[in-house]
């Protein structure tokens, strides 16, 4: 059975492995392999990890967690962009585990946090051609708003993301 729940410490590892994972099976086709493991290696730490589950404020809600057992299945993050909205910055799960509900749960699970902390409406950023991402998100009432340039890019790299917003 799938739990969803406020990250702890003890969750560290798995978040990691989860993120490290996930965002590899997710970009493997679209994106360069030292634009990937560039943006792991900034995010997927964990350093950065810790002080996020244990620093958590308005804009930043903390990580939550879908734990099977003991095991991270996977992880979703984000936090209010302003007084009414919301926003996912992160959500992935274990690879070999989708098409199980577990992000739909994930998704529910962090939208009542949000909702709890005033938000009225809910935007994520999906990388162009994320095939896994955006239909994800398109079934769950997130409607297209524009496209911009990619949050982790360096000179020379042109990765374009979709904003996507829906009301709670």
């Amino acid at each position: 059975m799938i739990e969803v729940k406020k990250a702890g410490t003890e969750h560290i590892k798995g978040i990691i492995n989860v993120c490290s994972e996930g965002y590899r099976d997710t970009y493997k086709e679209t994106h360069a392999n030292t634009y990937i493991e560039r943006v792991i290696a900034e995010f997927y730490h964990h350093d950065r990890i810790l002080k996020e589950i244990t620093h958590t404020s308005s804009d930043w809600n903390g990580w939550y967690v879908a734990i099977e057992g003991h095991k991270v299945v996977g992880a979703i993050g984000g936090g209010l962009i302003s007084k009414e909205e919301g926003e996912i910055f992160v959500l992935y799960l274990d690879p070999n585990r989708r098409g199980e509900g577990i992000g739909t749960k994930l998704l529910q699970g962090f939208t009542d946090v949000q909702r709890e902390n005033g938000a009225k409406k809910q935007w994520v950023s999906v990388a162009k051609g994320n095939e896994k991402g955006i239909p994800f998100y398109e079934a769950r009432k997130f409607e297209f708003v524009k496209e911009q340039e990619s949050f982790g890019n360096t000179e020379g790299e042109g990765y374009l993301s979709w904003r996507y917003c829906r009301s709670v």
